[in-house]
């Protein structure tokens, strides 16, 4: 009899669990909670590390670490000082991003929040992606550019290596067959006409006759010779809603209405219109509904692409400044705006490693870039 009620209440225990987690799944379906929320059922609301994580990451946002894609840092994270990771950007349009977080065998939790900077006072940054929970990676595409945050951190205690990288890649393809923005010559915004106007668009230089190409997937507008332009065609794409114009061609292969896919030939290279006396090229435009004319380049220039750092697992945390005086940088670049000096002898935390350069931590927490020749280890 005992053995029987014993397995009735195990019986019951398993299928309280079950439905619990069934509801719990129900529930986050149609409330959406953010990989925080999700890791935060692991602890009570009152919990000290807990909240020092918490206030690890509050402080983060109001860091202004500035970073540019593409970008590499590596480092390791040092369980006993709740590290939080946070850069400013600026997103083109025409590129899609990348935020991929590399660790060791451990495999820590890590959470990657892209915030969207507003000038309203009461809510400076408007969270618009989160990486899925478990994941350590997310991909944004923006359909206008922006100054954006990216805040990275560990989950409490993680103790691995690391490899933070942010990448772009181009949204159109180049739009003539064979080269490369290595042909482009005549830039956006150079003037026209005396200074009249100023260029709308790109010129990419080719030998007549070379194909011209979809950019994206799309439906051809409208085709012609006409004005400026001379033999034109437009595509209309829906990835961004943007139509893209394709000028000065010597011959139109594409119809009115015509669906076409990327790396369709539209053309061919030609100087029609008004560049009868130029060598021949295509003028490349990009016109938003409703916004008019974009620079077209963030669409079309490839981004370097950069080696994985090896991380040394041994390497130090903790400097001294061996310099009399020694500047803080707000990027890694000799270039970029000072932000801070220290003193010979004062002591740093590092946080990372990019190329030369040390991702820091001050005494007063003040987060800056050195670079690795003004200090010494501790």
């Amino acid at each position: 009899m005992k053995n029987l009620f014993l397995r009735f209440v195990v019986c019951a225990f398993v299928l309280l669990m079950v439905s619990c987690d069934k509801l719990t799944k129900a529930t986050d379906f149609i409330t959406q909670p953010t990989a925080r929320e999700i890791y935060a059922r692991n602890f009570k609301t009152d919990s000290i590390p807990y909240t020092l994580w918490k206030t690890a990451f509050t402080n983060a946002l109001k860091d202004s670490l500035t970073i540019a894609s593409p970008y590499l840092e590596s480092g390791r994270f040092n369980p006993e000082r709740f590290p939080v990771y946070s850069y400013d950007f600026r997103l083109e349009r025409g590129r899609s991003y990348t935020f991929a977080l590399q660790t060791d065998t451990l495999n820590p939790l890590v959470f990657i929040d892209l915030y969207e900077k507003t000038s309203d006072s009461l809510a400076y940054f408007n969270l618009i992606e989160q990486a899925e929970y478990n994941s350590k990676k997310l991909r944004f595409s923006t359909k206008k550019e922006g100054n954006y945050k990216i805040v990275v951190q560990p989950q409490l205690g993680a103790q691995s290596t690391f490899t933070f990288s942010l990448s772009s890649t181009l949204a159109y393809s180049f739009p003539v067959a064979g080269i490369s923005e290595k042909a482009i010559q005549s830039y956006w915004g150079a003037s026209r006409d005396g200074g009249k106007r100023s260029h709308e668009g790109v010129d990419i230089f080719a030998d007549r006759g070379t194909p011209v190409l979809a950019s994206v997937d799309g439906i051809v507008g409208r085709t012609g010779n006409r004005g400026l332009g001379g033999k034109q065609v437009w595509l209309r794409e829906s990835l961004f809603g943007n139509s893209l114009y394709y000028a000065h061609l010597d011959s139109i292969i594409a119809r009115d209405g015509l669906r076409v896919k990327r790396g369709d030939t539209l053309g061919l290279v030609g100087n029609t219109g008004n560049a009868r006396t130029t060598p021949p090229h295509l003028h490349f435009g990009i016109y938003g509904r409703g916004t008019g004319a974009i620079n077209p380049l963030s669409f079309l220039k490839q981004e370097t692409r950069l080696k994985t750092a090896e991380v040394d697992a041994d390497a130090p945390l903790d400097y001294l400044i061996k310099n009399k005086v020694a500047n803080l940088r707000n990027s890694a670049s000799a270039k970029a705006k000072k932000i801070g000096v220290l003193n010979r002898n004062d002591t740093i935390q590092v946080l990372g490693v990019v190329n030369d350069w040390l991702h820091i931590a001050t005494q007063d927490s003040q987060r800056a870039y050195i670079h690795q020749s003004l200090v010494k280890p501790f």
